[in-house]
C-alpha cells in the first residue's frame, strides 16, 4: 500500500499480517461496561482485555466499495499502525464488522469484511508525543445524507506504544495493527449504505477513508 506523508514524500508497504485489537479504551471502567454491554446483546465477552485478533492480511486495503452478505454491518472508526522496515508509520482506519456474525464470535465477525486505510500516514515518532490531541471521528451515510456517529480523540485510546512494547518482535515489518474503537453516539443508527472516517491532528492535517457498502444479492441455496 502506498502512503502520502505530510511533508509531502509518499511510503509504500507491502501488507504481511493483520491485527485488530478490541476493547482497548484506556478508562478500564468504561471498558468493562461496554464488555457487559454486548455480552446482553449476545456477543461473548471476551477471555482478556484488551484482546486481539489475528487476520488475513488479504483483508487490508482501501476499497471504494465494501460489499456485504446483508444489512447488519457497520464500520468502526480507528487508527492504524504499519510497520516498516525501519519505522512505525500512523493512519487511520476503519474496522467495516458483520454485526449478525458478531454474536457467535467476534474473531469470526473480523474475518468477515475489511480493514480500510487511510491515504495519509504520519511517522509515529514525529507525533508521538502529541497523539492525544489527535481527533478521531466518522460519519454513517444513508441516502446521501451523513451523520456524525463517533466523535473522539486518540487518547481514549491504548496507545501505539502499548502494543509495541506488548507486541515487541510479533510486529515485523508488514504487519498492519488495528486499535480498537472510541464509543458511538448513542441513538445513531450504525447501518447504512456508506462510511466516512477522518483522523486529524493538531495542526489541521487529515488521513481520510470514504466507502460505499453494498449489500449482495441474496444466495440461492
Amino acid at each position: 500500500m502506498r502512503f502520502e506523508l505530510p511533508d509531502g514524500s509518499a511510503r509504500e508497504v507491502a501488507v504481511r499480517y493483520a491485527l485488530n485489537a478490541g476493547y482497548a479504551g484506556r478508562d478500564t471502567a468504561e471498558v468493562r461496561r461496554h464488555v457487559d454491554e454486548l455480552a446482553a446483546l449476545g456477543v461473548p465477552a471476551p477471555s482478556r482485555v484488551p484482546a486481539l485478533y489475528p487476520l488475513s492480511a488479504s483483508l487490508v486495503g482501501r476499497p471504494g466499495t465494501v460489499q456485504v452478505g446483508h444489512g447488519q454491518t457497520s464500520g468502526e472508526a480507528e487508527w492504524a499502525l504499519v510497520v516498516t522496515p525501519d519505522d512505525y508509520l500512523l493512519t487511520v482506519a476503519c474496522d467495516h464488522t458483520d454485526r449478525a456474525l458478531e454474536v457467535h464470535g467476534v474473531a469470526w465477525s473480523k474475518q468477515s469484511a475489511p480493514d480500510v486505510l487511510g491515504d495519509l500516514a504520519w511517522r509515529l515518532a514525529e507525533i508521538e508525543d502529541e497523539l492525544d490531541g489527535f481527533t478521531l471521528r466518522a460519519w454513517v451515510r444513508r441516502e446521501e445524507r451523513e451523520e456524525l456517529i463517533q466523535d473522539g480523540t486518540l487518547g481514549q485510546l491504548l496507545p501505539p506504544a502499548y502494543w509495541i512494547k506488548e507486541l515487541g518482535e510479533r510486529l515485523v515489518p508488514g504487519t498492519v495493527l488495528l486499535s480498537g474503537t472510541i464509543p458511538m453516539i448513542a441513538g445513531v443508527d450504525q447501518f447504512g449504505d456508506g462510511w466516512r472516517v477522518e483522523l486529524t491532528d493538531p495542526r489541521g492535517v487529515s488521513s481520510r477513508i470514504s466507502y460505499t457498502v453494498e449489500e449482495l444479492a441474496p444466495a440461492w441455496d
